[in-house]
């Protein structure tokens, strides 16, 4: 017994010299701010719409992120992004520096744009927000069947319809969206109070809930179940963007960020995720911008709708920031991009887009 244990122990020594581990990442944080323009990330709070009264209740609070220097502007908006990101990881979609981040997807919304984030393809079905399952595997749930990743893998959602573009059903894994309680930790009582409040604060949306819940469910989770493999779908600032009221996407764009750096935080203070985790941000669809009112809108007849953005940073991930003068990347490029980073070999009958070979080293 002795011996054949010390042949195990020498051939998992030999196989790791010969057969290494690419990468350091071993945990993927992917999050989702849903309808945030890359105008207001790059730029930060719109000339023509921070204290447009058609647009705008509070003045006084839309101001704050008012700078006459974009890079400022930026910086108040998002701070974690720009103090944190764009000097130790990458930022892709600034389309006045070069930078083209784009949908593969006609619809530029909602589902069909998870659905391509999420799978790596466009599927032509997928083309309405209806609450109806989605046929296609996605990274998450491929990721889930492997080695190692089994109940390490879960998804909170701020959306209702998430539980339908992640096929919970077949999925496997925890997914916790819209105005679902969360029971997943026993004998939590702050998730038991969440649970409540959400319930007790009236929410102006059918199918959201606020993002504040999303973040505080998965933060606990985080730090009690420590996943590989989590996903967080923010989604407010959509919301806020359609009811016309800029201010408050503003200040749900400023929370995000701070929920962010949160995270980040966290992750580089815990031994089990400190430079072994890497953090993608992204969105769903872009919005309107050449004609004022259209960036309430985005969709097909939308201009503007398909540009998107993405940031990222971790460990495999070079310190080069906000990148300029670059060919186009996509969303469909995004589930590999995840795949390979934890050096799993993510397959599919459809032609999945090929990982952004820039974000590893």
């Amino acid at each position: 017994l002795v011996m054949n244990l010390r042949i195990i122990f020498v051939l998992i020594i030999f196989y790791q010299l010969i057969w290494p581990r690419n990468n350091k990442t071993d945990n993927v944080f992917l999050i989702t701010l849903d309808g945030v323009r890359w105008e207001d990330v790059f730029s930060g709070a719109d000339r023509d719409l921070y204290q447009n009264k058609d647009y705008v209740k509070d003045f006084a609070g839309a101001k704050e992120y008012w700078a006459d220097d974009y890079k400022l502007r930026r910086e108040k908006l998002m701070p974690f992004i720009w103090k944190t990101i764009a000097k130790e990881g990458q930022l892709y979609g600034n389309i006045e520096k070069g930078s083209v981040m784009e949908l593969k997807n006609p619809h530029w919304f909602s589902y069909p744009g998870y659905s391509e984030i999420l799978v790596g393809y466009v599927d032509p079905t997928r083309n309405s927000n209806a609450s109806e399952n989605n046929p296609n595997v996605t990274v998450l749930e491929f990721i889930h069947n492997q080695p190692g990743f089994k109940n390490r893998v879960a998804a909170f959602c701020s959306w209702d319809v998430f539980d339908y573009i992640i096929n919970e059903e077949r999925a496997g894994f925890l997914v916790n969206s819209g105005q679902e309680e969360f029971h997943g930790l026993k004998g939590d009582r702050q998730a038991e109070l969440i649970n409540e409040l959400m319930f007790e604060i009236p929410v102006p949306w059918a199918s959201v809930r606020f993002d504040a819940f999303t973040f505080h469910h998965s933060f606990n989770y985080l730090k009690a179940k420590k996943p590989r493999l989590l996903y967080l779908a923010f989604d407010t600032t959509d919301e806020y963007a359609h009811d016309g009221e800029y201010d408050q996407y503003l200040y749900s764009m400023n929370r995000l960020d701070g929920y962010l750096k949160s995270i980040w935080d966290w992750a580089q203070s815990n031994s089990a995720y400190r430079n072994k985790t890497t953090m993608i941000i992204t969105t769903d669809h872009g919005r309107g911008d050449k004609i004022i009112e259209q960036w309430r809108s985005h969709g097909s007849s939308i201009k503007g709708s398909k540009n998107v953005w993405l940031a990222i940073i971790g460990p495999d991930t070079p310190s080069t920031g906000e990148i300029e003068n670059s060919g186009p990347v996509y969303s469909n490029q995004i589930a590999m991009t995840i795949a390979r980073l934890l050096d799993v070999d993510y397959k599919s009958e459809n032609e999945i887009g090929t990982e952004i070979k820039s974000v590893i080293k």
